[in-house]
């Protein structure tokens, strides 16, 4: 028998959900008659095929965020912060009213989306959860997690995950998703009665295929080097923005003690003390006005830290595809063995050195009866052995093709985001310099009519 060519691609495709139970709302009125014309037909998962079908029917939002106690899985008292999602229909071109439907969820609930989603899109780069706990601050921000201003941009962190999600030409179509959006109560259960916990790959396997796979895709291996960089270059910039955030706060504050000066030196003279005193007020008002600057700025930041994050939902794919192509390696060298042992039972000769082989040598040879039995039993492994393999190798070309076609998706994703947040950027940096310069142009007016 031939071996199967070694393939060092495959797939992962997602097993089929169990039909979930639907919820009546104001939300599936609106696209429950399109949703069921366009779902697959004996798929198992109630999905819709349209592309960025959620968009195109309904608007979402994370509107409030509200702070909560109550009792965690250990039975102890604890404080949350719990986000209001809206869902809103489009309004109807016959003048019909908006439908509209609101659930709260925790953090920990996003979370478990989000890993539901890992498991069973593994060739998608699912987008990342704004982070939990404030990272890159400098020191006028708080670190705490219940602070406002940082809840305030982790909901809106929030509503752009699920926005990325529902722009997503697949994983808008999931139903566990869909549910999130419209099942408060039960939901937890509903994600758990998948099981996808269960088919989650562990940590040591994934590190284990990483050291051990012998033909590593080139292409995959480029992307986790390049994902590596990406999350160290963008550190970076976060912790230059930080200092020069600090920097810039003390410049604009100390500006404050100009604004004190020329107020008190008013005070004592009589010709002058017009004009110094309103060099005070604009120095005054361009103090102040750091703190609306410098938290504009951070959702700039926060638009980076997306990206952050992004690199590790790059190596999630990466490490995907090297647990699959170890699995695969895998199979082609048991299958391997197993076509050698039977080659050496049907000529009686032995290649290499076996405790078998060793075993024959002190208490004799074999029946020719015992010998038959065993080639048997060894052929009808080596072909279910390589229908795996055939199996893999169709599951790896799949993989590749699917994770990449996802990839460049993100790549176009990720060039106009980052184009768009740096000219943004950029943009505000000149504004702030020109309200500088108007400050100092309106207090140089002020001197001269001393």
């Amino acid at each position: 028998m031939e071996q199967a060519p070694l393939d060092p691609e495959r797939q992962l495709q997602p097993a089929p959900l169990e039909p979930l139970g639907r919820t009546v709302s104001g939300l599936e009125a609106a696209v429950g008659e399109e949703a069921e014309g366009a779902r697959h037909a004996g798929s198992g998962v109630d999905t819709m095929t349209e592309n960025n079908f959620w968009l195109k029917k309904i608007e979402i939002s994370v509107s409030e965020a509200e702070k909560r106690t109550g009792r965690n899985t250990m039975n102890m008292q604890e404080t949350y912060t719990a986000y209001l999602i809206e869902t809103r229909s489009v309004e109807h071109t016959d003048g019909q009213s908006v439908l509209t439907d609101s659930l709260w969820r925790r953090y920990s609930e996003f979370e478990l989306l989000r890993n539901y989603l890992l498991v069973y899109y593994p060739h998608i780069v699912v987008p990342p959860l704004p982070e939990k706990r404030a990272e890159f601050v400098w020191h006028k921000l708080s670190a705490d997690n219940m602070d406002p201003d940082f809840v305030e941009r982790r909901r809106i962190g929030l509503e752009n995950f699920l926005l990325r999600i529902a722009s997503h030409p697949i994983l808008c179509r999931d139903k566990i998703f869909y549910l999130f959006l419209t099942q408060e109560g039960n939901w937890k259960e509903t994600v758990n009665e998948t099981t996808f916990q269960l088919k989650a790959d562990s940590r040591l396997k994934a590190l284990n295929a990483t050291f051990r796979v012998k033909n590593p895709d080139k292409r995959f291996t480029e992307l986790k080097h390049y994902s590596d960089e990406l999350q160290s270059v963008i550190s970076h910039l976060l912790r230059v923005r930080a200092r020069v955030a600090d920097r810039l706060y003390g410049v604009y504050k100390v500006h404050g003690n100009y604004g004190r000066v020329f107020s008190e030196w008013s005070a004592i003279e009589k010709e002058m003390g017009d004009g110094l005193q309103s060099a005070g007020h604009h120095m005054d008002v361009y103090a102040s006005s750091i703190d609306d600057i410098l938290e504009d700025e951070e959702h700039y930041a926060d638009q980076l830290k997306e990206y952050l994050f992004y690199a590790e939902a790059l190596r999630a794919v990466c490490r995907k595809h090297e647990l699959m192509q170890y699995d695969l390696e895998m199979a082609a060298q048991d299958l391997a063995s197993k076509k050698q042992q039977c080659e050496e039972l049907a000529t009686g000769t032995v290649r290499t050195f076996s405790l078998k082989g060793m075993t024959t040598k002190l208490f004799g040879q074999e029946t020719p009866e015992q010998r038959e039995a065993r080639i048997k039993v060894l052929e009808e492994q080596i072909n279910e052995g390589e229908q795996q393999l055939k199996s893999k190798n169709l599951e790896g070309r799949e993989f590749v093709k699917n994770a990449w076609a996802d990839i460049e998706r993100f790549k176009e994703q990720k060039n106009r985001d980052l184009k768009e947040a740096l000219i943004s950027y950029a943009v505000m940096q000149i504004s702030m310099c020109k309200k500088g310069i108007q400050v100092w142009t309106n207090a140089k007016e002020c001197f001269s009519k001393m």
